[in-house]
């Protein structure tokens, strides 16, 4: 994550290389901790990091030294953290979509996104302890909802409209009729 570079008391300024910045990223908005929330994300997926980091000065509308913006990759793609106050809260309406390889995957994201305040919802869906909502699903979903019969997008649907956390082999039995 470049182009971004600190001054004295929390204060950034643009650098002039922006190169290799994302022409697009997610800001996800929270009270005051957002730095946590981005911290906690990223020990999460394998691939992912936190970038830069501003902090707000004298004088700001939230205490100094608080993160303002925290920049982070999770599994490669690029969000910005903004802490800004009770202004705006998280929605179902916005959710992080994590694609799992296999089941023990499945577990661990839900065991560790749930955890601490984390609030299960039906189809994959959670809510994480700061308010984020994710989708955590079988990296082949994709291939099951759009199949060329009907049918199969069918029985898959109807298998995850009554779970919560998805298991993989009752969606593959779904699948396969």
């Amino acid at each position: 994550m470049t182009g971004w570079r600190s001054r004295e008391l929390g204060r950034q300024t643009r650098s002039s290389d922006t190169a290799n910045d994302p022409k697009i990223l997610t800001c996800l908005w929270f009270d005051a901790n957002g730095e946590d929330a981005a911290k906690f994300y990223v020990s999460l997926l394998p691939g992912s990091s936190v970038g830069h980091i501003g902090r707000y000065g004298k004088g700001g509308r939230m205490p100094e030294g608080l993160a303002m913006v925290v920049r982070f990759d999770l599994a490669g793609t690029p969000y910005m953290a903004l802490n800004g106050g009770p202004i705006f809260k998280q929605s179902e309406a916005t959710s992080i979509v994590v694609q799992c390889q296999d089941q023990a995957e499945i577990d661990r994201l839900w065991s560790a996104l749930t955890a601490d305040g984390g609030k299960e919802s039906m189809c994959g869906w959670l809510k994480d302890r700061f308010g984020v909502s994710w989708q955590i699903v079988p990296a082949v979903m994709g291939v099951w909802m759009s199949n060329p019969d009907p049918a199969v997008s069918a029985r898959v649907a109807a298998a995850f409209m009554s779970m919560k956390k998805l298991d993989i082999a009752a969606l593959e039995k779904a699948a396969s009729g």
